[in-house]
């Protein structure tokens, strides 16, 4: 699959984002991102999507098309930016939790923090939105047909780095292996479980 080939369910498309970089123009200047970490998030038969009780106004853009930005806050404080996947109509989302900045490593820096080490400039969903200047006004964005937010085809990952895991944080469906990640990369984020972590079925 190109990992710009967006028309397939979440859980197929996160591993093959890998890879892929997300660049933002903007007057600032140009920031770019190769995705070192992703998360996968289906609709209604997953109780930790947004999604999962149905269209709502936050959650629209989930439904499709593919290849548009669903762009929410998170506890009140930081942006998360989602890839949107799969058949229009059926919610299906992939979450960016981190990445490695390979264009504009100043201005990132200047967004994050001057003392922020390199490594650290996207690890995280909000990290890395705030490093690529992502808000609310991105909701939506097509990323394959000139926005400024454009997602590209890096180089291909190879099978034997790619790692798959339990999402982190959600208190629902927690143990379900829909993480995806670069192994051993020092941008990935730490795994860490819900206090509100409760069993599931499924997978």
């Amino acid at each position: 699959m190109n990992s710009v080939d967006l028309a397939h369910p979440a859980e197929e498309v996160a591993s093959h984002l890998l890879g892929s970089v997300l660049t933002h123009e903007t007057s600032e200047g140009t920031v770019s991102i190769s995705i070192t970490e992703t998360e996968a998030y289906s609709g209604a038969a997953d109780p930790a999507s947004h999604a999962y009780r149905g269209r709502t106004a936050r959650n629209a853009v989930m439904f499709g098309p593919a290849g548009h930005l669903y762009v929410y806050r998170s506890h009140g404080l930081h942006w998360c930016a989602n890839i949107v996947t799969g058949t229009d109509g059926i919610a299906s989302a992939v979450l960016i939790r981190a990445g490695r900045v390979v264009e504009g490593e100043d201005l990132a820096r200047q967004r994050r923090g001057a003392k922020v080490e390199t490594p650290r400039l996207a690890r995280g969903p909000g990290n890395f939105c705030q490093a690529l200047g992502i808000t609310a006004e991105h909701n939506g964005a097509n990323l394959l047909e000139g926005a400024s937010v454009v997602l590209s085809q890096g180089g291909p990952v190879p099978a034997e780095l790619i790692r798959v895991g339990p999402r982190v944080g959600v208190s629902k469906a927690h143990d379900w292996e829909h993480r995806f990640y670069l192994a051993g990369d020092p941008t990935v984020s730490a795994y860490r479980l819900s206090p509100r972590a409760r069993p599931s079925e499924g997978s």
